[in-house]
């Protein structure tokens, strides 16, 4: 298996996600209904496919 390096609009979606995790496990955004844990596994979810995945 090979590892390719993930587009720039891959790595800036989860880098944003990851931000907007820790704002929400922070409580500065506390209206949010998707618990913090689940918005950081989408983050790196999305960083795996992009490694993953040629093209992404």
């Amino acid at each position: 298996m090979y590892l390719s390096r993930p587009t720039q609009a891959v790595f800036v979606i989860s880098i944003v996600l990851a931000v907007v995790a820790l704002l929400i496990f922070l409580n500065i955004l506390p209206f949010a209904a998707i618990p913090s844990f689940w918005i950081m596994t989408a983050a790196f979810v999305v960083l795996l496919l992009g490694n993953l995945v040629k093209g992404l």
